[in-house]
């Protein structure tokens, strides 16, 4: 069974050790492993990819929480194998409706084999589809827009979320966060091209540079911005020479960025790929 740990917290000395020999001595096998020293936030963050017997999970799982408890870290025990039948997903929104749609109809219709017992959004725009699909919707927001990244965590963790969906969630993630849900449970939509057309404006930047095709990434998250490495899928639409920048953004927003979102999701959901040290990779069959 393949098993992720994580551990997040104020930056001390002694962290790792207790939660890595507690894994070695029960006889798991450690096939990654990554440590994170974010001085500019004081955080410490780690994350474990290991292999264990499945009658093993649930006691590790408990033991790890409490060395987090007495270390002071905030310790979460993931396998994809648990509900890899059935994956529980929260879609994360902000203006854009047709991304969180096009999952939610993909659910509906089978063709992504998961359930989406949560909606998570900085504005309420998408919250009619939460309750047109029966998912529960929270705003997480304050007036401004601005996300509480601590209730975000704690709904999660709440409805067993496996992995978390950002459908064009247009703000950034904090680096404790991403570790939180470290090791491939964080999958973003980025409305360009990686890693050629990053940022906030990738339909403009392409249109400056008078490119044809334009497209859309999906990817898992880490901390570095659409960092490009950790593609899970890309699509890609082809324009006449002259047409308006306008009538681009509207087809990529309405018809290929839903697309590719999907294929993203369905490929994880069907455990066709996972993130390995921060390279997405073919998930071996058993």
């Amino acid at each position: 069974m393949e098993v992720v740990v994580t551990a997040v917290g104020p930056d001390n000395t002694g962290l790792a050790d207790p939660i890595i020999h507690y894994v070695t001595s029960e006889g798991a096998n450690i096939t990654e492993i990554q440590m994170y020293d974010h001085d500019e936030e004081a955080i410490f963050a780690m994350m474990l990819r290991i292999g264990c017997e499945a009658e093993r999970f649930e006691p590790m799982r408990k033991a790890l929480i409490e060395i987090g408890r007495i270390k002071g870290l905030s310790v979460r025990v993931w396998s994809p194998d648990r509900n890899a039948h059935k994956p529980r997903l929260a879609i994360c929104t902000t203006y854009r409706p047709e991304p969180a749609l096009a999952v939610l109809r993909s659910v509906r219709d089978r063709m992504i084999k998961a359930e989406v017992p949560l909606m998570l959004g900085n504005r309420n725009t998408c919250r009619g589809i939460a309750e047109q699909f029966g998912a529960a919707w929270y705003n997480i927001s304050a007036a401004d827009g601005n996300p509480d990244d601590d209730r975000m965590i704690e709904l999660l963790d709440q409805y067993d979320i496996d992995y978390i969906i950002l459908a064009r969630y247009m703000r950034v993630l904090p680096a404790s966060s991403c570790w939180k849900y470290a090791g491939g449970r964080i999958i973003n939509l980025h409305h360009g091209l990686l890693p050629g057309f990053p940022g906030m404006r990738p339909y403009h930047d392409a249109y400056a540079t008078r490119m044809l095709t334009y497209g859309a990434t999906c990817h898992f998250i880490v901390p570095e911005l659409d960092a490009g490495n950790q593609i899970i899928a890309q699509s890609t639409f082809t324009v006449p020479p002259g047409t308006p920048l306008e009538e681009i953004v509207r087809k990529g927003q309405e018809d290929n960025e839903p697309n590719c979102l999907v294929e993203g999701v369905r490929r994880v959901c069907d455990n066709e790929v996972r993130l390995h040290f921060h390279r997405v990779i073919p998930r071996r069959r058993s």
